[in-house]
């Protein structure tokens, strides 16, 4: 049983289950019975209730990839690859990541080896140069996948922003600008901004020259501004909230995103979890992000957070950006209720899914055409002063057009 390997899962730093990988790399991942028996536990994630809203407890071995609640909070694409490089590890081997990665997760989840070690052992002849003590320190954490390389990062003020050495810590998310889009930083600033003016909660965010950014790892220095955005899971005093996205919740692999879930379902999951404190907000971000053209509006941009142990609400707004400048496109991400089409965004589409997700029509149709009009509002006044080029301004007027209840 030497090849046998376990983590320990910690969540607000108490241990709550345990993650197992076998010799044929099947994982498996158990509750403590600490945890199961405890009448207030906290929630890890939604994705283990079942429908009466007792605690799932008893799961299958999963191959190479761990469930879909830990294989969501690694990253995703170049950075996943990028990392995994800097760890001897294959991409695909999730159990060795989450080892790797584990002391910084998003949320409030920790990942440690049980028995102490500092790395993994070596697995087999194919693997058998894993990551040594100094690869692991060396190595950037990350938070909120997504398109762009980002980096956990603390806030010097004066001095600028710097990755931390060990990569643990950061209380800022640091993303570079594309190699392959021009002013993405800019165009995020601007429709973070400007979902801040329509009422939206968003984190604080900033613009920042790439040259005051230190310790940037080679190969990822580039020139420009990058978006800066504060982490709204972790307190002042370094503390963590607990978060998760939809793909945890909806028990989706990052790799289905796209696929799997639509709005209404979403939006019925947050006005019964946050018992309809947070329904308003989440159809003015979805009536936003049909206004600025943003199609990539996929479960892992939709969160919830954990205020309390207990206490699931929607987490503040990320990943905001008008995306068919670079991708021309009519089609969102997700379906609202029967389209993804932003030109069939309609009165008669909110109804159908205000019924989907069990709302009241009013409530929806009020807070879309609310947010409607604060957009114009403000659309008008900024956009000759937001960090974004005339043709981006040409492109959302001429998106607009299209959107049936942009023009009521």
């Amino acid at each position: 049983m030497a090849d046998v390997a376990i983590l320990d899962v910690q969540l607000y730093g108490e241990s709550i289950g345990t993650l197992t990988r076998f010799p044929d790399d099947r994982i498996l991942f158990a509750f403590r019975k600490s945890y199961i028996d405890n009448a207030d536990r906290p929630i890890l994630s939604l994705s283990f209730k079942d429908e009466f809203g007792g605690l799932i407890a008893d799961f299958p071995p999963t191959q190479t990839a761990a469930l879909p609640f830990f294989s969501n909070l690694l990253p995703e694409g170049q950075m996943r690859k990028y990392l995994a490089e800097r760890a001897k590890v294959k991409p695909i081997r999730e159990f060795f990541l989450l080892w790797m990665l584990g002391q910084d997760m998003p949320g409030a989840v920790v990942i440690r080896p049980a028995d102490g070690e500092s790395a993994p052992p070596a697995i087999n002849e194919e693997d058998e140069e894993t990551a040594d003590d100094q690869d692991q320190e060396g190595m950037l954490r990350f938070s909120l996948a997504g398109v762009q390389l980002k980096f956990s990062a603390v806030n010097k003020d004066r001095k600028g922003l710097t990755i931390p050495a060990g990569g643990i810590g950061g209380s800022w998310i640091v993303k570079l600008p594309s190699r392959e889009y021009k002013d993405v930083p800019e165009n995020e600033f601007s429709m973070m901004t400007l979902a801040k003016l329509v009422g939206i909660n968003v984190p604080e965010i900033k613009l920042v020259p790439t040259n005051k950014i230190s310790n940037l790892p080679e190969g990822f220095t580039s020139k420009g501004q990058a978006f800066v955005i504060k982490r709204f899971d972790r307190l002042e005093g370094g503390e963590a909230l607990h978060i998760e996205d939809f793909a945890q919740v909806f028990r989706v692999y990052p790799d289905a995103k796209y696929k799997r879930g639509n709005m209404a379902r979403i939006a019925e999951v947050i006005n019964a979890e946050s018992r309809g404190q947070d329904i308003e907000e989440f159809i003015r971000r979805l009536t936003f992000n049909t206004l600025i053209g943003n199609a990539d509006m996929h479960l892992k941009n939709w969160s919830i957070i954990y205020p309390s142990p207990t206490q699931p609400r929607l987490a503040p707004a990320y990943d905001f950006v008008s995306t068919i400048p670079y991708l021309p496109t009519d089609e969102a991400a997700l379906k609202v209720s029967r389209s993804k089409l932003f030109s069939e965004f309609t009165d008669d589409e909110l109804k159908h899914f205000s019924a989907n997700a069990r709302l009241s029509e009013k409530i929806v149709l009020d807070a879309a055409y609310d947010t409607v009009e604060r957009f114009h509002q403000h659309w008008k006044q900024q956009k000759k002063d937001l960090p974004i080029s005339q043709e981006i301004v040409q492109i959302i007027e001429k998106h607009l057009k299209t959107v049936p209840i942009a023009n009521k």
